[in-house]
């Protein structure tokens, strides 16, 4: 019982994150998955600035971790405090990549780049 619990607070977290994506007027989730590589590459080398290297290394390490057998906390030895360490990351996980997404793509159309730069509408677009 203390498992599916912990299963419902993570994905509680993860619905909270896509509701925020998917709110009217706001991009896309596809919109957001196909910006990451953008993103990736614009802060390697130094074009955008909103998001550190160091901070694009820790949101890397917090999906490694959620989808690694190998736990901080073991589910199989502590049980419920096990689950809730993913549950935790995968929540964080979830709101950064929402939060820090939607910053790039601003920053990308005020650029006159990405696909909503392209003069055609994407679905998630605003159409004034």
């Amino acid at each position: 019982m203390a498992k599916t619990a912990n299963r419902l607070v993570a994905v509680g977290a993860v619905v909270k994150a896509v509701r925020t994506a998917m709110r009217p007027g706001g991009p896309s989730l596809g919109e957001r998955a196909t910006a990451v590589p953008r993103l990736v590459r614009a802060v390697v080398a130094g074009d955008y600035v909103g998001v550190s290297k160091g901070r694009l290394l820790l949101l890397l390490a917090a999906a490694g971790y959620v989808v690694s057998p190998v736990d901080l906390m073991p589910e199989g030895v502590l049980g419920v405090l096990g689950m809730a360490d993913d549950a935790m990351v995968l929540g964080w996980l979830a709101t950064q990549l929402v939060e820090e997404t939607e910053a790039f793509l601003a920053w990308e159309r005020g650029r006159g780049q990405g696909p909503s730069a392209s003069g055609r509408t994407v679905p998630g677009d605003v159409v004034r």
